[in-house]
């Protein structure tokens, strides 16, 4: 990611958030998922900083941020809403996957989203077995980082063995295996989190949930939840794609996210 830290933003509860900001345009607001840090977005920046201000987070815990001593997934959902209160107008924000949880969450604590773009958020539904959750912490106690992130995407995120080497032949392979230790703790939260409709009934906040048309059956159990919940909500689902459209059909990704924010 051609870019330099721009902001440093100080969340409610002290921890520092950094954001990375490139391009030119209104404000995007880009969340990564689990195992990753702002430079997952780097296959698909180019086309989104041509017509946007991005402004891609480290998410706490990796990168440009700090970390806080006990680990609560709510603040994820302040640290973003103090980024998008940062920006000083309305923003769109775009998260993938435990990302998507965070902004999703995000959007009841604050009016400065304008649309939200949610790729395969699992929003509970994917139901991490304990056994799974266990071996990612085994894993990291006896520091097999680049096992423990092959393992998280092969059977948490559902990638096939060619996808996981795909990403591991990539520059932000190492990135992700720096932050490999958040990874337990946030599946162990994924797994507590418990999606409630009925908080989202009145927010009426244009959104896009993705869906790769290959992907496992809880992120359509997600896709389906969320758009029943939300009154603006429609799903798009990218035919022969699973978790990382970023990657593996970039420019069919970013298509439908430029359309859908009206910067085509």
């Amino acid at each position: 990611m051609s870019s330099a830290v721009g902001d440093e933003i100080v969340s409610r509860d002290g921890t520092t958030i950094g954001v990375w900001r490139s391009g030119d345009g209104p404000p995007l607001v880009l969340v990564h998922g689990a195992a990753a840090d702002h430079s997952r977005w780097a296959p698909v920046l180019p086309a989104l900083e041509q017509r946007f201000t991005v402004l891609a987070i480290d998410r706490r815990g990796r990168g440009a941020s700090g970390d806080a001593g006990d680990y609560e997934i709510e603040r994820e959902y302040e640290d973003l809403a103090e980024v998008v209160a940062s920006v000083g107008e309305e923003a769109a924000v775009l998260g993938h996957s435990y990302g998507g949880i965070c902004a999703l969450e995000c959007a009841l604590l604050t009016a400065g989203i304008s649309k939200l773009v949610l790729y395969e958020a699992p929003m509970g539904f994917l139901a991490t077995p304990p056994r799974v959750v266990n071996r990612l912490q085994t894993l990291l106690e006896e520091d097999k980082r680049d096992e423990l992130v092959a393992f998280f995407m092969a059977e948490v995120a559902g990638l096939p063995a060619d996808q996981v080497e795909l990403l591991r032949s990539q520059p932000a392979w190492e990135a992700r295996l720096a932050v490999a230790h958040t990874i337990p703790r946030e599946e162990q939260a994924s797994r507590e989190y418990v999606f409630d409709p009925k908080r989202f009934r009145m927010l009426h906040l244009p959104t896009l949930f993705l869906l790769g048309g290959e992907s496992s059956a809880p992120f359509k159990e997600a896709a389906e939840a969320v758009r029943e919940a939300l009154p603006e909500c429609r799903v798009a689902v990218m035919p022969g794609q699973r978790h990382a459209a970023m990657d593996t059909a970039t420019e069919l990704f970013t298509e439908e996210v430029l359309g859908f924010l009206g910067a085509e």
